[in-house]
């Protein structure tokens, strides 16, 4: 059995990609979550009424690949202090968060959330503004076929991803 994982960075195509190609990584899919409709379309929710965040559904094999290790590849595959915007992309759909699936994935998701912000403090970088919340509630809804490993299909794709430039410290890699 997968472990599973949910990370919104903006647009979810390129972060579906880099998650794809991590080692112990066994399935992507991209969807929305975080908001109040009920199995949104695309269209509704690049409206910013739904309230859903796009994002990347990341199942995994916990003994090949640690969700530390994914969150220390959710960190700097996009700005996380940007507030509901990466680049060009602009809107509540293009936040930063992180969903949690067990009281284990929110203490590594606010510790590596902290040992980040140290670092971009020291580079006079702003605070972190990523979500980070419990699944609870929240309903993941699968985005249409087309956004599907979209990047896989088109490879010359649209792959929106800011990024600080800076990477996650060497030392506090498990």
């Amino acid at each position: 059995m997968s472990d599973l994982a949910y990370f919104a960075t903006g647009c979810f195509w390129g972060a579906e990609r880099k998650f794809w190609n991590l080692n112990g990584v066994t399935n992507t899919s991209v969807g929305y979550m975080g908001g109040a409709t009920s199995n949104p379309t695309y269209e509704e929710v690049c409206t910013g009424k739904t309230g859903h965040a796009e994002l990347v559904k990341v199942e995994f094999d916990s003994s090949a690949i640690s969700y530390k290790r994914l969150l220390e590849e959710f960190w700097v595959m996009h700005d996380p202090t940007s507030l509901n915007k990466q680049g060009g992309d602009i809107g509540t759909q293009y936040r930063s968060a992180i969903f949690t699936t067990t009281p284990e994935q929110m203490i590594d998701a606010v510790n590596t959330r902290d040992i980040y912000e140290a670092e971009l403090t020291k580079v006079g970088i702003g605070k972190i503004v990523t979500e980070i919340q419990e699944v609870g509630e929240y309903k993941y809804w699968i985005a249409e076929e087309y956004h599907q490993r979209y990047l896989e299909k088109n490879p010359n794709g649209y792959d929106c991803h800011s990024s600080t430039g800076i990477e996650f410290p060497m030392a506090a890699h498990e």
